[in-house]
């Protein structure tokens, strides 16, 4: 980055002091920029053992309450959350060298905002909910076929309703870390640390 280049951490009218605003900002450069879902993001979660998982979700919903993903909440990731309620997420944009590291605890989305969203999904997604056992043993694709036309057949052309093993989890962020690429491998790192007054940020060594 050079002196008279934009700084990355900088949004207008914050000075990135406000790191919901930075993600947005990076967010809607990513939008443009990323040839396939910008919104995809890694979480990693951990079971009661202390074996931790990762795995690729899609962000539903970012704000000042945090990062929203939607699940079985029979699956993996879901007990998992059931056991110990924190998570990690990470967003790596290739095109434009950023990630984005967020930690924080993880409370379930309420059952209205869970039902507003499973009414958005494409018609096919919201049969494919009620027919995935997610993470469970699949004998063969025939199987799985066969639980959508169930579905499909059950509920004609009548609205779908959101299966109560389904809904939403947000993330609230209590360490939020942004990466940037710099070249010699002396890339910037920015950390926001959630307090009870705000947000504390710190610079990190490459």
């Amino acid at each position: 980055m050079s002196e008279t280049a934009v700084n990355p951490f900088e949004v207008a009218g914050n000075s990135g002091q406000d790191p919901i605003a930075l993600f947005a900002a990076w967010l809607r450069d990513a939008t443009a920029a990323e040839p396939n879902n910008p919104t995809a993001m890694t979480l990693a979660t951990v079971n009661a053992e202390g074996q931790p998982s990762a795995r690729m979700v899609l962000l539903k919903g970012a704000d000042a309450e945090g990062f929203v993903f939607y699940t079985n909440l029979e699956s993996q990731k879901a007990l998992e959350l059931a056991a110990r309620p924190r998570a990690a997420l990470l967003f790596h944009w290739k095109s434009l060298n950023r990630q984005i590291r967020i930690e924080g605890p993880v409370t379930r989305v309420s059952d209205d905002e869970a039902d507003a969203y499973f009414a958005t999904r494409p018609r096919g997604a919201q049969i494919g909910a009620w027919a995935s056992r997610q993470s469970r043993p699949l004998e063969g694709r025939f199987a799985l076929e066969k639980h959508v036309a169930e579905y499909t057949a059950r509920f004609g052309i009548s609205k779908i309703p959101r299966p109560d093993f389904w809904s939403g989890y947000r993330v609230r962020p209590e360490r939020m870390e942004f990466w940037q690429d710099r070249p010699f491998r002396l890339h910037d790192r920015l950390v926001f640390h959630r307090t009870a007054d705000g947000w504390r940020t710190e610079k990190l060594y490459p």
